[in-house]
């Protein structure tokens, strides 16, 4: 029997390297996590349930479904691209440092802020991250000129087409990216066209991930599983920093669904559920995936179409499709307990996950 190959050791290395970046980020999260909830319930940042939908007519199963949820802290999703951010940070200015301090080199292995995978996503996440604070503390105290408060949507769709064309700008002047895969296919350029389908994409997975963050534990799971999902594909490609921030992520997810799975210690928030979705979406441009983000978040897909057509159907022909929008409530009303619709959208995910993984890497080529 051979030995294995000296050149499998820097793929251990960089496995490695990605899982501990993983394991420390859920490390720091777990930390953090009770000092903001502390700080949340101590100054009643809470959500309010809404008694009447976008259009100004009244809810007749949401608002009751989740009448207790009322008062519950929301901004929980802070922590998740807060630890990451300060991951980042740490793996490129102390780690190595403390390396040579411990004689210990494989520490600044860990590094993995680096302007070719991770300063954009990292851009995206806080960017939005911040963005999706203010519009929480503006729903919390009531601010703003919506009904209860918050940033007035075609605000916060200004922002995020604002924060989308930065990195449409950044991918198409600055990296030369014209190009979109299609697995088992090829790649195909698109020239100018690639700057609409990048903002496309980022509005997409930004705005149904705050569409699908409706029940305790939802779209935490769904983005833990897409982003576990895009770390492999990454690692695939050999983009190994690109990968460890995806692992970033997915451990401060984890930390965060300790306490946000039913029943909710605290909500995500569009400060989580926003920036999320928007680094998701720069990712899969980042791993030439544009399709495979759709396969591997079909419930966004879903959750969004079930709004449009709910709001449609309203609009044209005064009639319900779903009991309620987005789809998740629609269940809910018909019966099915929290969890269990949580626990299903969460199997559909990993399926999803999964399928999204196997065409990625097979049909690369």
């Amino acid at each position: 029997m051979q030995v294995a190959q000296i050149q499998t050791i820097p793929e251990v290395f960089n496995l490695l390297k990605i899982l501990f970046t993983g394991l420390i980020s859920f490390s720091l999260a777990f930390f953090i996590i009770p000092f903001w909830t502390k700080f949340l319930y101590k100054n009643k940042i809470g959500i309010k349930i809404k008694k009447t939908s976008v259009n100004g007519e009244k809810l007749k199963f949401v608002n009751k479904l989740h009448a207790k949820k009322e008062g519950t802290p929301t901004m929980g999703g802070a922590t998740i691209w807060f630890s990451v951010l300060i991951l980042a940070f740490l793996s490129h200015y102390f780690f190595p440092v403390l390396a040579d301090w411990l004689d210990i080199n494989s520490l600044a292995r860990l590094d993995f802020l680096s302007r070719s995978q991770t300063w954009l996503p990292l851009f995206a996440l806080v960017a939005a991250g911040i963005l999706g604070l203010f519009d929480d503390v503006m729903s919390v105290k009531g601010w703003g000129k919506n009904k209860g408060g918050g940033m007035r949507f075609i605000m916060r769709f200004g922002w995020l087409v604002l924060i989308a064309s930065v990195g449409a700008w950044w991918f198409y002047s600055k990296l030369g990216w014209d190009k979109i895969h299609v697995p088992a296919v090829g790649d195909f350029s698109i020239g100018l066209w690639y700057i609409p389908l990048f903002i496309f994409v980022i509005l997409f997975s930004a705005i149904s991930s705050n569409e699908t963050d409706g029940l305790d534990g939802l779209n935490g799971g769904v983005l833990l599983m897409a982003f576990g999902a895009f770390a492999t594909i990454a690692f695939s490609q050999n983009k190994m920093d690109l990968a460890s921030f995806c692992l970033a992520i997915d451990g401060a997810l984890l930390a965060f669904l300790w306490f946000n799975i039913y029943p909710a210690r605290f909500f995500m928030g569009d400060t989580g559920a926003v920036s999320l979705g928007a680094t998701l979406g720069v990712i899969a441009m980042l791993t030439n995936s544009v399709i495979i983000l759709f396969i591997a978040v079909l419930i966004y897909v879903i959750e969004s179409l079930s709004v449009i057509i709910q709001l449609t159907s309203k609009k044209f022909f005064h009639k319900k499709v779903f009991l309620a929008a987005p789809i998740h409530h629609h269940f809910e009303a018909k019966g099915w307990p929290e969890p269990k619709v949580v626990m299903r959208a969460w199997i559909f995910t990993i399926l999803t996950s999964v399928l999204a993984v196997i065409i990625g890497i097979i049909g690369k080529g």
